[in-house]
């Protein structure tokens, strides 16, 4: 029997009223820096947190990375894990720690894996509902 990986977050351990839903975003988005385009997808996940604005995440699939850089920040969040984060380069131009992504998430927040999310006050996000 192969050994499972347990890894729970210790966030809703000591805070079950604490909510965090993720569900698939009914749209395209796309992710500019200045005119490049830097993400584009109709894969996002909407995540929603307790009082916080909800959070687009975007999968890596669908992040064109030859824009960005993996930086040194970090940041802990008690309910997702350890955050990663990249800079934007692009029209001569660039813009520090504009995405972050859980890449070794808690076992509760394992639908982020493997997708970035942006800030809106560094980039612009165009999210438009699908047209049938």
């Amino acid at each position: 029997m192969p050994n499972l990986e347990v890894n729970p977050s210790p966030g809703f351990r000591d805070h079950p009223e604490h909510t965090i839903t993720v569900e698939p975003f009914d749209g395209v988005v796309n992710v500019k820096f200045h005119d490049v385009i830097i993400a584009s997808t109709d894969h996002a996940k909407l995540l929603r947190e307790a009082n916080y604005k909800p959070v687009l995440y975007i999968p890596f699939e669908d992040i064109y990375f030859v824009h960005l850089e993996k930086t040194a920040t970090s940041t802990h969040c008690p309910f997702k894990g350890d955050a990663s984060y990249w800079r934007v380069k692009g029209q001569d131009q660039a813009a520090n720690d504009v995405m972050w992504a859980y890449q070794h998430p808690y076992d509760e927040m394992l639908e982020i894996k493997d997708h970035g999310a942006f800030y809106p006050d560094r980039v612009v996000i165009d999210a438009g509902a699908r047209t049938p």
